[in-house]
């Protein structure tokens, strides 16, 4: 992997999930995005249920321009492409409401845990 860096420690790579406002957001009706809200929350559990995604919730902060990350995941599956597929498949991104981002995340092995995780294996 291009970039990852030079340490003398082993390392884990996760797919690191970062959900941002879409443009269509602000032209939906209430109703629709609270029903795209509740779509993408459903596909985030059946994600987390199946394995792929490891953690995952949103994030709050101050309005800037450009919009600042609403949410954040992580995923071990060992491909971004694979998790940008499963996540372009969110009702809320297709929908625009959404728009999703997927790079690698490199932590010191065995630094990170996931206990709900581990209990629906």
């Amino acid at each position: 992997m291009a970039g990852a860096p030079q340490v003398d420690f082993a390392l884990d790579t996760y797919e690191c999930i970062v959900l941002y406002p879409g443009a269509a957001g602000r032209a939906l009706p209430a109703e629709t995005i609270q029903r795209l809200q509740a779509e993408h929350a459903e596909h985030m559990q059946a994600l987390q249920r199946r394995g792929i995604v490891l953690v995952a919730g949103s994030v709050d902060g101050p309005a800037r321009n450009p919009a600042p990350p609403i949410g954040f995941g992580l995923a071990r599956t060992g491909s971004v492409e694979d998790v940008r597929s499963v996540m372009e498949a969110d009702p809320a991104v297709q929908a625009g409401l959404y728009r999703v981002d997927v790079m690698t995340f490199l932590c010191p092995a065995g630094s990170l845990e996931f206990p709900l995780a581990k209990a629906q294996s």
